[in-house]
């Protein structure tokens, strides 16, 4: 018997899907990650048993403590670090109640659904992050681990605890703490590129008279979708210089990529703008001549150069002149024909958007 068509369809992207799955796991990124993690935890589980306060029989909640500390980033290592202990506190408060419910007669049955009722509706509250998935989790260990040795229990837990997130967040400071600017920069100029490819695609549907809805409106979807992982990205690496000590001398960088986003997600918006209102008005690229239609596909067309062209190119101010006229000439011939027009004009909001997209690019840096 023949395979079905399905599986064969499905084969293709279980491979991707795993090929994909590889590469992330062998990333020099995530590596240093679990290297860091790994020494951290060796560390934290060798140093517990001399923490004051806590008892050497919970010695493996520490290198828990390093687990729960560590990300790329020292800043986001030390907030969930911190977040982890203040749920960890709230979960200990909440077995404590347990137990007291226990003493006054509770069935066993009432305490477990009470605490764990109870954790996971604090577990709503959003500004603990990650401390909210602790609370129900302490407070099940407290009642049902602590038992006579509650408080030996409760203290030895929370203190070992907070003593590996404090191995963690050290680690993560001393050992390569990882900047992001470089990588947060090439996604920068990947999503430059990617608009000016879609000018440059647009301007071809322009020219072949199609304007092939589905296909401008999967365009737009991509270019919001990658604008939304560059999104990440660039925060990633401005969180990655808090408390870096890599970051000290990277702040020229790091404002340069501030800038740069700042723009390119104008020009995201002002492109998928751009989309829509061809979508929407397809003759507005069949106008009342033949010239109007020409002009505007050598308008979008230049848009696209000049945002393939970054500042530092030698040809970027020609770039910039070049699509300034060919914009002003599409401008001129839609206002020339929309005397007698309605009040709203499409061919006029679209060359609105593209001279604000040149506007733009005359006051901003590009990567």
């Amino acid at each position: 018997m023949s395979p079905s068509p399905r599986g064969a369809l499905r084969r293709p992207a279980v491979v991707a899907t795993l090929r994909s799955a590889g590469s992330e796991v062998v990333a020099l990124s995530r590596l240093l990650l679990a290297v860091k993690t790994a020494v951290a935890a060796a560390l934290a589980w060798y140093l517990a048993p001399y923490v004051p306060f806590a008892s050497a029989e919970y010695s493996y909640y520490a290198p828990m403590g390093v687990l729960v500390s560590m990300y790329p980033t020292v800043a986001d290592s030390a907030r969930a670090g911190f977040q982890a202990i203040v749920g960890l506190g709230l979960g200990i408060l909440l077995g404590f109640g347990g137990l007291v419910a226990l003493t006054v007669g509770a069935p066993g049955i009432v305490a477990i659904a009470l605490v764990i009722g109870v954790g996971v509706a604090l577990g709503g509250i959003r500004r603990l992050g990650e401390g909210r998935e602790w609370i129900a989790l302490a407070g099940l260990f407290v009642l049902v681990l602590g038992g006579r040795d509650a408080d030996e229990f409760s203290t030895s837990y929370i203190v070992t605890m907070a003593f590996g997130v404090l191995v963690g967040v050290a680690a993560n400071y001393v050992l390569l703490p990882p900047l992001y600017l470089r990588e947060a920069g090439a996604q920068l100029a990947q999503l430059r590129d990617r608009i000016a490819q879609s000018l440059q695609q647009t301007a071809d549907l322009i020219d072949e008279g199609d304007l092939d809805a589905d296909r401008l409106g999967r365009d737009a979807d991509d270019l919001a979708a990658l604008s939304v992982s560059v999104a990440e990205g660039v925060r990633e690496a401005g969180r990655s210089v808090r408390g870096n000590p890599r970051g000290r001398h990277r702040a020229a960088e790091q404002e340069q990529n501030r800038r740069a986003w700042s723009a390119l997600e104008r020009s995201v918006l002002l492109v998928r703008e751009l989309m829509e209102m061809l979508m929407q008005y397809p003759d507005v690229a069949r106008g009342a001549s033949d010239r109007s239609t020409v002009a505007l596909a050598e308008a979008v067309r230049a848009c696209g150069v000049l945002m393939a062209t970054p500042e530092s190119e030698p040809e970027a101010a020609e770039c910039l002149d070049e699509a300034s006229r060919a914009v002003t000439r599409y401008a001129q011939l839609v206002a020339a024909g929309a005397q007698n027009a309605p009040a709203f004009s499409p061919e006029l909001a679209v060359a609105g958007y593209l001279g604000r997209l040149v506007q733009l690019c005359r006051r901003s840096q590009y990567p």
